[in-house]
């Protein structure tokens, strides 16, 4: 089995790096992507490989048969949205595109599998398809629900699927992944606090709402540390606090509004974390006098991967990197993904590819006004496409 290293790939990197730059100098935000869009379906009709375009919008599947037969399918997934956010970087290829920037390498993972593409495309010698799946609206919208919605595995049948994304601050030349709950489930909430307000002067001739709401920002922390069992991991923030206006400091508000963002691996502390917030926020309200209207909004669900296509994930990257640059068991993230939809439907995994450490070219953040994904990776990431069909529908050599 032929071993496919980023060496093996060096002559592609320039190529790669031109295709990066000119994504990330035009970002386009969900649903948008109709340039991107169509960048990823010329490269792939220019190699003979089938097109499908339009699910969620902005979706495109490229479609390869392997030259010699066989029935199993897998799916290859890469997001391709930017984010709402002013760049910082003074490089020739920042984003030519006002308060829209790639700051978290979905242009880097579209031209790795595009990379993928080519190079199986062009010696498409192994038993069965690949679709290559180019997913609109990662960040907060949802896209691989909405290509699912849609049919994409109904139009596309896929044994197993897979993922990966850049991580800042792993050095290059390295992988992380693991069995099982990898990325958080990602929830929002929301707790309208309603009292009479009144005067600043005379609170007791009143009910303040802004007490209520700073017992519970504190409160809330209880229900991880003394709710969620101390084997599970969580996470819960306040991101949005309004109340009053500027203008009259000496006015008690009669509303306050207060918006945060919940994170779980698993579907019970989830369920623990929806109840017990509006419980907590009811019960604190009632005895502040006030009244407490909750909401919590599903958004994506913990991301699981599949121990199978795990194991065929560490081999693929080791084929790539060597065993020694893999971390198979990492810890869990609380970041979220919405490729947990796919994984929900299909069994797959997801990996993480090193952007770079300190000094290698890569920010340590992702969702960074300086980020910027480190195109050296470009060829390593197509390598372990490569691989991993290689290793789910025989040799590609």
């Amino acid at each position: 089995m032929t071993r496919y290293t980023p060496d093996l790939l060096a002559d592609d990197l320039a190529d790669l790096t031109a295709i990066r730059r000119d994504i990330h100098r035009h970002p386009e935000t969900a649903f948008e992507e109709e340039r991107t869009a169509q960048i990823v379906a010329d490269k792939l009709t220019s190699w003979g490989i089938k097109v499908h375009r339009g699910l969620a919008t902005t979706g495109v599947v490229g479609t390869l048969k392997g030259n010699r037969p066989g029935q199993k399918t897998i799916g290859l997934r890469a997001d391709m949205d930017a984010l709402h956010l002013q760049e910082k970087n003074d490089f020739d290829y920042a984003s030519a595109i006002p308060n829209k920037m790639h700051a978290c390498g979905h242009d880097g993972h579209t031209t790795m599998l595009l990379g993928a593409a080519q190079r199986l495309a062009a010696a498409p010698d192994f038993a069965g398809t690949v679709h290559f799946i180019f997913q609109p609206a990662e960040e907060g919208l949802g896209g691989a629900r909405v290509m699912i919605e849609e049919g994409l595995f109904e139009k596309f049948p896929c044994d197993v699927v897979y993922g990966m994304h850049n991580m800042p601050g792993f050095p290059v030349g390295h992988f992380a992944i693991r069995t099982g709950a990898m990325l958080a489930s990602s929830d929002s909430w929301e707790v309208t606090f309603k009292g009479t307000g009144g005067h600043g002067a005379m609170p007791d001739r009143g009910t303040d709402p802004t007490f209520v709401a700073a017992q519970f920002i504190v409160a809330i922390q209880g229900i991880v540390g003394r709710n969620v069992p101390s084997s599970q991991a969580a996470v819960l923030s306040v991101g949005h606090i309004a109340a009053g206006t500027p203008g009259s400091p000496n006015v008690i508000p009669s509303d306050v509004l207060v918006k945060g963002t919940a994170r779980s691996f698993s579907a019970d502390v989830r369920n623990l974390l929806e109840r017990r917030l509006a419980e907590v926020a009811s019960g604190i309200a009632q005895a502040g006098g006030c009244e407490a209207i909750s909401k919590y909004h599903r958004r994506y669900p913990a991301l699981v991967n599949a121990a199978e296509q795990t194991a065929v994930a560490v081999e693929a990257a080791a084929l790539t990197v060597g065993r020694e640059h893999v971390e198979a068991n990492t810890s869990p993230l609380a970041g979220a993904e919405d490729f947990a939809f796919m994984l929900e439907k299909k069994p797959g995994a997801y990996i993480m590819i090193g952007n770079g450490g300190v000094g290698e070219g890569g920010c340590q953040n992702v969702h960074s006004p300086l980020y910027d994904f480190n195109d050296q990776i470009l060829t390593t990431g197509a390598a372990y496409w490569m691989n991993l069909v290689q290793l789910e529908l025989g040799d590609a050599a």
